[in-house]
């Protein structure tokens, strides 16, 4: 018997796109129903009635909810399934884990100050950003991918948000290629993928998405 596999998801939600990265990466067939943020579905809030957020994958009729929990239960339901997204070997496993909770802690709150906070702090969000992206940079290094020549669970994390850069750069005016142009080097390599190209909204319906969420916000 196939599994029912179903993805509770929003387009441009950069973790629903994490776990759609995951299932194609894995050959996982799956059904996915986009949600209406501002108007959640029963089935969402039954899905998951803490948090009433995307993603939500339903599997075999059991919810897992919180994207970076759905990959790493992607990984563990399809262990039998190459390529493996987390590491083998304990310690790298957790350094992993950790750049992917950076990611988490890091990167999205700093993006929504730059992009929907109120305009006398988006300078000092845009610097913050920019920091944060160069330590990813270091810890990227001369890597292929984060997880080296292995695509694994931090560039899963990680490359959703590169459909912002140009988002970023315009609402903080600067060049990610002048800041961080390794990172730049290593989307054009995940974009290659045929799991991240095809999960990904181009640079422009991102920006256009966050502009209207702007306006919606009150924020313009």
């Amino acid at each position: 018997m196939a599994d029912e596999v179903i993805l509770l998801d929003f387009l441009h939600s950069p973790f629903g796109m994490r776990v759609r990265i995951a299932l194609a990466e894995k050959r996982v067939a799956f059904e996915r129903r986009e949600e209406n943020l501002s108007n959640k579905s029963d089935f969402l809030l039954k899905a998951n009635p803490v948090h009433g957020k995307v993603p939500v994958l339903i599997h075999n009729g059991k919810p897992v909810c919180e994207s970076l929990v759905i990959v790493q239960y992607i990984d563990e339901a399809w262990k039998d399934k190459s390529p493996p997204l987390l590491p083998s070997d304990p310690y790298e496993r957790a350094k992993a884990r950790f750049w992917a909770d950076f990611v988490d802690k890091k990167i999205y709150e700093i993006q929504r100050r730059l992009g929907w906070g109120p305009l006398k702090d988006r300078a000092i969000a845009k610097n913050e950003l920019i920091e944060c992206l160069k330590v990813l940079e270091v810890e990227l290094g001369e890597k292929t991918y984060f997880g080296g020549e292995s695509f694994n669970i931090v560039d899963i994390a990680f490359v959703p948000f590169s459909a912002r850069f140009y988002a970023y750069e315009t609402f903080g005016n600067f060049s990610m290629a002048v800041e961080c142009p390794r990172l730049v080097r290593w989307v054009q390599r995940c974009m290659q993928k045929e799991s991240v190209a095809k999960s990904l909204p181009t640079q422009q319906a991102s920006y256009e998405y966050l502009l209207e969420r702007e306006k919606q916000l009150g924020v313009l």
